[in-house]
């Protein structure tokens, strides 16, 4: 059982932000921003690309409800989700990071590898 399934089954505590019946939302143990929240389907689905569109409806709707929740609705925010292992994926369940409560850098790194194509 991977480590998020195991927060969903409540074996591992978590600082829970919102939760639904089929979703939940917790604070990241090493944000990356004054707001850094993980958002996962309660159902084990692997990764981005193995997930339905029923799933990915749902999760819309519930990572808009999140950022009104933790007051990033109007600021902006960022949502990212990692696929597989090139794509630096960690925990392979399907999982946003939700981003926010301060502008936020981007790293210009792909410049550098766009220039060494």
């Amino acid at each position: 059982m991977c480590i998020f399934c195991k927060i969903v089954n409540k074996e591992i505590p978590n600082n829970t932000v919102h939760e639904s019946e089929h979703f939940l939302a917790f604070h990241d143990l090493y944000p990356k921003a004054p707001i850094h929240i993980l958002i996962i389907p309660k159902i084990h689905v692997d990764c981005f690309q193995n997930a339905s569109a029923e799933t990915m409806a749902g999760l819309t709707l519930f990572s808009q409800e999140v950022a009104r929740k933790v007051g990033v609705d109007k600021t902006g925010y960022r949502l990212i989700t990692n696929n597989g292992e090139d794509g630096g994926q960690e925990v392979n369940h399907l999982h946003f990071h939700m981003l926010g409560g301060a502008k936020l850098a981007w790293d210009h790194t792909h410049e550098d590898a766009h220039k060494s194509l």
